[in-house]
């Protein structure tokens, strides 16, 4: 690998579905350890378990963690930050947005005209 150079993993296997921790630590170039810690942080990412307790990821998953890894090392959000983006701009369906965003203007004119009324 030549300096500056940034190491990436092994690709994502087309026709993989599950992926162990050490096979998801190879292609996202995280630490295991980290990987675990991110469990804990971001409740988004649920490996299941084997019947003997090894995690096993899904391809969701991996994607998930890969998403994760560009919005903390390659755009230097903080775990609060990327929180933040995976639960509004990032991971939202954007028809559940829209309806909050009617609803929450339906509330702003009953308030005003509330207001209106003790005026």
């Amino acid at each position: 690998m030549k300096i500056g150079e940034k190491k990436t993993g092994a690709p994502l296997p087309p026709d993989k579905l599950y992926f162990r921790i050490g096979e998801v630590s190879e292609i996202t170039q995280i630490p295991t350890y980290v990987l675990r810690f991110w469990e804990t942080e971001f409740k988004k990412i649920k490996p299941q378990r084997t019947p003997s307790g090894q995690r096993v990821y899904r391809k969701e998953d991996v994607e998930l963690v890969l998403k994760i890894k560009r919005l903390l090392h390659d755009k230097k959000y903080t775990i609060q930050g990327a929180k933040q983006f995976l639960l509004t701009e990032g991971g939202q369906n954007p028809k559940a947005s829209a309806g909050r965003g009617k609803a929450i203007e339906e509330i702003r004119s009953a308030l005003t005209e509330i207001r209106k009324l003790l005026d």
